[in-house]
């Protein structure tokens, strides 16, 4: 995978995540990166969504617009979804992640992402938009989904979790084999060259074969 990935907890956009935001803009080793918010997840007031994003990374130093897709149709609107050729970060919303899926799966915006990728930019999802990354997610009912990192599962929201559970849970639904990462809310994780390393307040906790470790801010773990 030649780009990074961001994976965050939820809770995105507020002051606790702006420690971690100003990290994450710094990954991209620009000034004034381009950051494009995209609120498909929403389900009741996307603009509201978008603006909040929009109004957080403006105020860290970002060059940050709104990425108004929320259906189908517009993820295949070659006019807007082009806007991601130029991006340095494109930072997904959470909301729902059922939805999500469902109008960005085959788009025209899942291939500019892929595109975004090869070109060692920034994909950041947080809590639905963390979730649809993964090979599986966990909403309602276990199912697969975009497989942009692959073998993994993520966990939103994770610091209302207790480990012992989390653990039975993926075993008792035959998913223990996977990479399963229980973010905290306003944490992430951020892919890199030695791994992935925590952003954030809180903690990364990683399961597989009825095992895991937590992480804290500053901490690497890898996925091998």
């Amino acid at each position: 995978m030649a780009g990074r990935i961001a994976l965050v907890g939820g809770d995105e956009f507020g002051p606790s995540c702006r420690e971690m935001d100003i990290e994450l803009l710094r990954a991209t080793g620009k000034s004034n990166p381009r950051l494009l918010v995209i609120p498909t997840a929403s389900e009741h007031n996307a603009v509201l969504a978008s603006n909040n994003g929009v109004t957080h990374f403006l105020d860290l130093g970002a060059d940050a617009a709104p990425l108004l897709v929320t259906t189908a149709d517009e993820a295949n609107d070659e006019a807007l979804v082009s806007q991601v050729d130029s991006a340095d970060i494109v930072y997904f919303t959470g909301g729902n992640p059922a939805k999500l899926f469902d109008e960005i799966k085959d788009s025209l915006l899942l291939q500019k992402i892929k595109e975004l990728l090869q070109r060692d930019a920034i994909l950041a999802g947080s809590s639905a938009g963390a979730m649809v990354m993964g090979s599986w997610m966990r909403f309602r009912k276990w199912s697969e989904t975009l497989g942009i990192v692959p073998g993994i599962v993520a966990l939103p929201h994770h610091e209302r979790s207790k480990p012992e559970e989390t653990s039975e849970e993926l075993a008792s639904s035959g998913h223990a084999d996977l990479w399963a990462l229980g973010i905290d809310g306003a944490t992430g994780c951020l892919s890199g060259p030695d791994g992935w390393t925590v952003l954030g307040g809180g903690k990364v906790t990683v399961y597989k074969n009825g095992k895991w470790q937590s992480y804290a801010a500053g901490e690497t773990f890898n996925l091998s």
